[in-house]
């Protein structure tokens, strides 16, 4: 099983980063892999709420990366899992409030069916790259403001 994991420190109010990252469409401003991504479901942002988005993969390939949140504490955890193509990823962000910082944590883990399952490697460093990208988080929402 690929498996990545990642914890970095914002300086900005746990409500503000945990609504920041729930809303999927924010990702444009902070992981440049993603090429575009929409929400297609019209209730409020939560469990069930799902996104269309396309990635640069491998290669330079833009690949589809759809997502659905699947699990939802209020400025504590959100869970994801990724329903686009054969590899379903299922990654949580969590959320700890240090007074006016936030430690967000992410993990994702990734069994590969079949055959991919020779790609386990390549899958879990491509997930280390995407769990790398909270440095990008920081900066973006430390100087917004």
């Amino acid at each position: 099983m690929a498996h990545a994991e990642g914890k970095i420190t914002i300086a900005r109010p746990v409500q503000e980063v945990f609504a920041f990252i729930l809303d999927g469409e924010n990702c444009l401003l902070w992981q440049p892999s993603i090429l575009t991504i929409r929400r297609t479901t019209d209730k409020p942002l939560g469990v069930g709420t799902r996104f269309k988005q396309s990635i640069m993969g491998p290669g330079g390939r833009s690949m589809d990366a759809d997502y659905e949140i699947i699990g939802c504490q209020p400025g504590k955890q959100i869970r994801f899992q990724v329903s686009a193509g054969q590899v379903k990823t299922v990654g949580t962000y969590t959320f700890q409030a240090l007074g006016d910082l936030t430690a967000v944590t992410v993990v994702m883990d990734c069994k590969p069916p079949g055959l991919l399952k020779l790609a386990d490697a390549q899958i879990e460093k491509q997930m280390k790259l995407e769990v790398e990208k909270l440095a990008e988080l920081k900066a973006y929402l430390e100087q917004a403001h």
